[in-house]
């Protein structure tokens, strides 16, 4: 794994939904740092999505948890669901 690595997702608005917006999708960005995902994120906002329509938002893609087990530490996604990652005890006990 690289030491920099972003995810970026996409929301557009949309009235339909309950949230008022709902994910166009995630896009990973494995060797970016910070101030390269500021830069793509203008660069997209004036290409493709407006600001009155999307909401972009990026996320470092792996994350460092501890096992609730063993107490070791291990990298992951920050996407995850609790329920299905070593870090909760609802992942031991089934």
């Amino acid at each position: 794994m690289s030491k920099y690595g972003y995810t970026l997702e996409v929301y557009k608005k949309d009235a339909r939904c309950r949230a008022g917006e709902k994910l166009v999708g995630k896009y990973d960005y494995p060797n970016y740092s910070g101030n390269a995902m500021m830069d793509e994120i203008k660069d997209l906002r004036s290409r493709l999505y407006p600001r009155d329509k999307f909401r972009l938002e990026f996320h470092e893609t792996w994350i460092t948890s501890r096992n609730a087990l063993t107490g070791e530490e291990f990298k992951e996604r920050y996407d995850t669901p609790y329920y299905c990652s070593p870090r909760s005890e609802t992942f031991w006990s089934s």
